[in-house]
């Protein structure tokens, strides 16, 4: 290895200092094109296709095939549409004891509370039902209600048996129907 630096040294030495910055400026050239041209090039090729991916995006809104996307506002908009009004609340709670009588379910007296958020312009009615029932009922029945009420949120289930052998079980159901105030 020492014979092939003093011969690239010997090299140098024939060339002069003229030839050996030369020499230097082509390693500086490669590696600033390694290091910073080439990462440079490949963001522009990626930009260059989203670019691309913009324009036929709008071609298709122009031609209604895909719909405009949506400001912050509109979805909002959209969501408290989706939602329940607030004078409906009562029609959303006999469909959760329409959805408890269809799976025999019996439903002691509940707790409900209204609650109005102010910056979100929704209102909360916190649901308490203590039920009594077995297990595969009461799964069913919050299965369908989920589905039913897509406004409603389950917050906490609570379950209990009071002997091992028993099959009902007697537990709360803790939600909320989030409705719009609109």
């Amino acid at each position: 290895m020492a014979v092939h630096r003093l011969i690239l040294l010997e090299h140098l030495r024939r060339l002069g200092w003229p030839a050996a910055g030369g020499a230097a400026l082509l390693v500086l050239a490669a590696a600033y094109g390694l290091l910073v041209l080439w990462p440079a090039w490949q963001t522009r090729e990626v930009l260059a296709g989203q670019i691309v991916e913009a324009r036929e995006r709008l071609g298709r809104i122009a031609r209604g095939v895909e719909l405009p996307p949506q400001g912050p506002g509109r979805q909002l908009a959209d969501f408290h549409r989706q939602l329940p009004a607030q004078p409906a609340a009562t029609a959303t709670i006999d469909r959760i004891y329409a959805a408890a009588r269809a799976e025999n379910l019996s439903l002691a007296r509940g707790e409900y509370s209204l609650g109005i958020d102010p910056k979100t312009r929704l209102a909360r009615y916190r649901i308490l039902l203590p039920v009594r029932a077995g297990y595969p009922q009461l799964r069913r029945f919050l299965h369908r209600l989920l589905a039913e009420v897509p406004a409603l949120v389950l917050e906490d289930v609570e379950f209990k048996r009071k002997d091992i052998h028993e099959t009902e079980l007697e537990g709360r159901i803790r939600m909320t129907l989030y409705l719009s105030r609109w």
